[in-house]
């Protein structure tokens, strides 16, 4: 399928083609409007067509849409009922509420202008009182979905399988103390993999949504561990043999609901691929949430990953500086995604991903053009921010800075201990002869400065 233009007039192929309900006709096409504009329903800084480092924002970023949140969130949580009752859910009959959902969700892709979405297996359609129910019913709303695909150009930039809401999955499901639930996982993650697949999916994802322990004193560790490689293994090597080409991601998570994951941070996920043997289909998709739920920021994530060449891809929201679960809030911060795109920019950009807003309205934003005022500001906060980290890094004189602070590694004995033809005596030889070193400003400030005189 190739991509097409986001315009009028593709936009009412899509609606004669496809739809028998439409849930936006109050919304026209958003547009690329400029900085002046005060429209809220207008792009005022993504622009797609617009050449930045080299390739237009589209394609650096390749933003896609969470199904889950955009089109199943309903605002309960822990203390309250649900403040949202989409129009799509009235339907009782699962595999027509799907088809519903699905109308809704291309109807609001296509008018957005984004080219990808994300979902996990039961986004799709509700799971069935059996597996060969779920698959029925999953082969069924995949072909639906690929009429509204082939009619919108609209493409899947990773599936996934959701291993943690059903009670089966109370202790883990590839982490399972049970061989029989591990087993059941094992044929979920298949569907899942095949639905993808059908659909020409560019990735899948492992989230370990419950893949950790509440308490040692029940739990062996180093077991579970070593069952989810094996089993990272089994289903790449599954998608492998059906002729999947693309990357699978494991996506970083802290806590909540387990009291330790085993994809704790991007640190521990790099050390659990290269320790299992995966570096060669697993790279890592960063979560901005997930980073500061771990105690670190999201530029440390992307760095971390960066450095291991496994920046993948991305999960865009963000969470709520004075709590501490995951609230997945549509990003906001212009600063800290400013030096976010600054380590975009010198990696190079992700490695076979996107950017995937993973974010949910807020509980008490009921209306349906919310979720257009939530994805038009994260989409205008990345362009934003991304164009004004290509600017720092080609105006300004930031790197030239950074490359000074190590400078004394040009000198000969510097490179020698780059090289590793130093030993400890000789950097105890070298101290006695050279004295004390003198004590060098970071700048910090200035740093700071010139960041935010770009944005």
């Amino acid at each position: 399928m190739e991509s097409k233009p986001r315009a009028v007039l593709e936009i009412n192929r899509y609606v004669n083609v496809t739809t028998q309900i439409q849930y936006f006709n109050h919304i026209s096409p958003i547009e690329f409007e400029g900085p002046d504009s005060t429209n809220p329903l207008a792009f005022r800084y993504y622009e797609p067509d617009r050449v930045v480092a080299g390739k237009a924002l589209s394609e650096h970023f390749k933003f896609a849409c969470a199904y889950w949140h955009s089109f199943g969130n309903t605002g309960a949580d822990p203390f309250g009922a649900p403040t949202r009752r989409f129009p799509w859910d009235d339907e009782l009959d699962p595999l027509t509420r799907a088809r519903r959902k699905m109308d809704a969700a291309f109807e609001f892709m296509t008018k957005l202008g984004l080219e990808f979405f994300c979902f996990h297996d039961y986004d799709l359609v509700d799971e069935g009182a059996s597996l060969t129910e779920s698959e029925q019913r999953l082969d069924v709303i995949t072909d639906y979905a690929l009429e509204n695909m082939n009619a919108s150009g609209i493409k899947v930039l990773w599936g996934t399988a959701n291993l943690f809401s059903h009670p089966r999955y109370m202790n883990g499901a590839a982490t399972n103390p049970d061989f029989n639930v591990v087993a059941y996982a094992g044929a979920q993650v298949k569907q899942a993999l095949d639905a993808t697949i059908k659909l020409g999916g560019e990735n899948y994802v492992f989230w370990g949504g419950r893949e950790g322990y509440m308490s040692l004193l029940n739990t062996d560790m180093k077991r579970e561990q070593e069952h989810l490689a094996r089993f990272l293994h089994m289903a790449k090597d599954y998608a492998r043999s059906r002729g999947f080409k693309g990357t699978f991601f494991i996506e970083p998570k802290p806590c909540e609901p387990s009291k330790h994951q085993y994809d704790y941070d991007c640190a521990t996920v790099v050390g659990f691929i290269n320790q299992y043997d995966l570096a060669d289909d697993f790279k890592i998709n960063v979560e901005v949430n997930h980073a500061t739920l771990s105690g670190h920021t999201f530029q440390h994530e992307l760095q971390v990953a960066a450095d291991a060449g496994m920046l993948g891809s991305i999960d865009a929201n963000r969470g709520d500086y004075q709590n501490g679960w995951d609230t997945d809030q549509f990003p906001n911060n212009l600063y800290e995604l400013t030096e976010a795109m600054l380590l975009f920019l010198r990696a190079g950009g992700l490695q076979g991903g996107g950017v995937n807003f993973d974010a949910k309205l807020r509980r008490n934003s009921t209306d349906l053009v919310d979720l257009f005022y939530g994805h038009i500001g994260g989409m205008d906060l990345f362009a934003r921010a991304f164009i004004a980290a290509d600017k720092i890094l080609c105006e300004s004189p930031m790197e030239e800075m950074r490359a000074e602070r190590y400078e004394s590694f040009k000198s000969p004995d510097g490179r020698q201990f780059e090289k590793g033809d130093l030993s400890l005596q000789d950097l105890h030889r070298l101290t006695l002869e050279n004295g004390k070193p003198a004590q060098t400003s970071g700048r910090q400030e200035l740093f700071e400065n010139i960041l935010n005189q770009h944005l």
